[in-house]
């Protein structure tokens, strides 16, 4: 009987055959909380994997936990290289896994060896990606949740007729997810509208309209925040199966007469309900300006008379909100802001702000998580999360190597 092996049957046998390894070394983790850290990233440089393992090959690499399993893994190429002669891995970024510390745990230990089988691929946990089905949103999304914004083709004027919708903004939007694979082509080629109504996998139903949405950012003077428009354009960095890195552009507008850019960089990793946001704001004259991060403060779908708690947790630098809907359940909101100086509102947001410098990055986390998802159902739960995910980036973990 003739057998045609195809790439997923080949995938799956190699994951089963024994992988014979050569030259290995080992990775101490440690760290100093009692919480648990799930899904905790941990990233080594390339170059020095190199230097551990001269000439190894991302397609013949594994990492193995403390009993000999093997845990996903992908190598980055952030900062590419256009050649490689010497087979020194100069074209990759790092590499990355993790790992999930319990309550209590403060120690790991991992391997990462070369195997004589080729590595499996391991299924995507983190994905971004353009979106020209729908004019020119970008989409975000990991195994929690998945995210959109808007580009310049939706903010363009509609032709006479055309029926083309228009909206200015560079808010940000949450896709809610019930379950842990990715939803953002299926949704998108369901057709638009079609994902606001939750079909066992989740929906869309916050509102972004013309606020900052979930954790979009604007300049604050004189209590007047002055925001960009859609994004002009945008660039992936690295995309999956563990950590997703991408960059939004925003062009210069005016900011009471200073004109401001802004880099969003997003790095998306699996297991998050929050993403970390490094936003570089370029401008000139004043030495720092006040930069306001912002929730929707109606962020539900018409006719759900949502009851919203909103708490200003200044411990640890976090704005977040429990939202109680009349037919689509409970969701959380939050955005952690190190550094932060103010926290206040407009019409539309509320706002938490810290000063920022011309050309340095301005670091925060946004997310949400849904009552339906099974994970975090209660305002207590959620304000949990958000407290720890403050501690884990004040406190992160440590990371060592040798052979």
């Amino acid at each position: 009987m003739n057998m045609t092996t195809t790439p997923l049957l080949a995938a799956m046998l190699a994951t089963l055959a024994p992988m014979a390894h050569g030259a290995s070394f080992t990775v101490k983790l440690s760290h100093d909380l009692d919480i648990a850290r799930p899904s905790e990233t941990v990233t080594i440089p390339w170059v020095e994997v190199n230097k551990q393992l001269p000439g190894a090959l991302i397609q013949r690499l594994a990492v193995k936990d403390a009993s000999g399993r093997v845990v996903p893994h992908q190598v980055t190429n952030v900062a590419p290289q256009a050649k490689d002669p010497k087979n020194e891995g100069v074209a990759y970024g790092e590499l990355i896994f993790q790992h999930s510390f319990k309550a209590g745990e403060k120690t790991a230990s991992y391997t990462v060896e070369t195997i004589d089988a080729l590595a499996p691929p391991f299924a995507s946990q983190s994905s971004a990606r353009y979106v020209p089905e729908r004019l020119d949103d970008f989409a975000w999304e990991n195994d929690k949740l998945a995210h959109r914004t808007y580009g310049p083709a939706l903010a363009a004027p509609a032709a006479p007729g055309s029926g083309k919708e228009v909206l200015e903004t560079s808010g940000l939007d949450l896709w809610f997810k019930r379950v842990n694979y990715p939803i953002v082509d299926r949704w998108y080629n369901k057709g638009h509208d079609h994902y606001h109504h939750d079909e066992g996998e989740g929906m869309d139903m916050y509102n972004v309209g013309k606020s900052r949405g979930a954790g979009g950012a604007g300049v604050w003077l004189g209590g007047t925040l002055y925001t960009s428009s859609n994004y002009a354009s945008w660039k992936v960095l690295a995309n999956g199966p563990v950590r997703t890195i991408f960059e939004l552009n925003y062009s210069a507008w005016n900011a009471n007469g200073t004109q401001v850019s802004e880099v969003k960089r997003f790095t998306v990793d699996a297991g998050h309900y929050m993403d970390r946001v490094d936003s570089t704001f370029t401008f000139s004259g004043p030495k720092t300006l006040p930069i306001a991060i912002g929730l929707n403060k109606t962020p539900t779908d018409k006719g759900e008379d949502p009851k919203i708690a909103v708490v200003k947790d200044k411990a640890s630098t976090a704005v977040l909100q429990w939202i109680q809907q009349a037919t689509k359940g409970s969701f959380g909101v939050a955005m952690v802001l190190p550094g932060a100086t103010d926290y206040t509102e407009d019409k539309l947001n509320e706002l938490i702000v810290a000063n920022a410098t011309s050309g340095q990055p301005l670091t925060y986390y946004v997310g949400g998580a849904w009552e339906r998802s099974g994970d975090i159902t209660s305002q207590a739960q959620w304000e949990t999360y958000v407290r720890n995910v403050a501690l884990r980036a004040r406190n992160p973990v440590k990371v060592s190597w040798k052979q």
